[in-house]
């Protein structure tokens, strides 16, 4: 059996939170996103195109900052401070990761941790009132339209 996608799609994190957005899959074909508002793209999701074809989404790389964590409380206190300052986390067992900044990054020197700025795929939390548990790895199906 053949490989239903037939086409890859590389998106930021703030692209991959839009539900209107005009894009280029990375065949170099131009396509229209037309989500529900709220929907945030992941690492894995397939969307299907008007025409059946199946597209996946990529998390692109960007410039992140990873904070490598070795004890829970290390990794409580880099959450709290972090999401004190309403940053979007990714929480992964020994690292934590948001949106490269240089002030952040200096706050969480300050407390102890090391910081690598690095480009990575950023795949924060979602929200805690967003209804689901962890992230959708059911492959949610949307369509979108090609231009």
């Amino acid at each position: 059996m053949s490989d239903p996608v037939m086409s890859t799609l590389t998106l930021e994190l703030d692209q991959r939170i839009k539900s209107r957005l005009r894009v280029t899959l990375d065949n170099g074909e131009e396509a229209g996103l037309f989500l529900p508002r709220g929907t945030q793209l992941l690492e894995g999701d397939l969307l299907q195109a008007e025409t059946g074809e199946m597209i996946k989404i990529q998390a692109a790389l960007e410039s992140v900052s990873t904070v490598p964590i070795k004890d829970a409380l290390s990794m409580a206190r880099a959450c709290y401070h972090l999401g004190n300052r309403h940053v979007p986390l990714q929480i992964a067992d020994h690292f934590v990761r948001y949106q490269h900044d240089h002030v952040l990054d200096d706050m969480v020197r300050g407390l102890g941790l090391q910081v690598i700025i690095e480009k990575a795929p950023f795949e924060p939390e979602p929200g805690a009132y967003d209804g689901h548990q962890g992230h959708n790895h059911a492959h949610a199906t949307h369509s979108h339209d090609h231009v």
